[in-house]
C-alpha cells in the first residue's frame, strides 16, 4: 500500500479507534442525524461530539451537511472500502499461506520415513 494509502488506513483506525465514535457510526449505519441526535445517546456536550464528528470526517468516515443552523451527518458510502481492501490482502496472503502448509503437508505426510 502506497504512502497516501497507509495514512488513509491510519485516520481510518484511528477515527473507529474509540468506542464513542464506534457508537455514532453504529447510529450512523441506521441513516443520517444531527449533532445533538448523535450527542445525547452517548452522553455528550455538543462540543465533544463535534471533536468527535471531525476525528470521523478526517478518517473520511461521515461526511456532513448544514441547511440553516443544523448540521447532519451521514456516512459516506465509500467510507468503508480501504478497510475492506485492507483486510482482503490480508486473507488472500493467509490463504496463500495455508495452501502452502497443506502442499508442504501433502508432499510429506507424517510418518513419512525420509531416509
Amino acid at each position: 500500500m502506497t504512502g497516501t494509502g497507509e495514512r488513509k488506513l491510519d485516520h481510518i483506525f484511528t477515527a473507529l479507534a474509540d468506542p464513542g465514535r464506534r457508537g455514532m457510526v453504529d447510529r450512523l449505519s441506521i441513516g443520517p442525524a444531527t449533532v445533538k441526535e448523535l450527542a445525547e445517546p452517548a452522553g455528550m456536550g455538543l462540543p465533544s461530539a463535534l471533536k468527535h464528528l471531525r476525528v470521523l470526517e478526517k478518517g473520511g468516515i461521515v461526511v456532513s451537511t448544514k441547511a440553516g443552523r443544523t448540521r447532519t451527518y451521514r456516512i459516506d458510502p465509500a467510507a468503508f472500502g480501504a478497510i475492506n481492501a485492507w483486510v482482503r490482502q490480508r486473507e488472500t496472503a493467509m490463504n496463500a499461506a495455508f495452501d502452502r502448509l497443506v502442499l508442504a503437508i501433502a508432499e510429506n505426510p507424517e510418518g513419512e520415513d525420509e531416509t
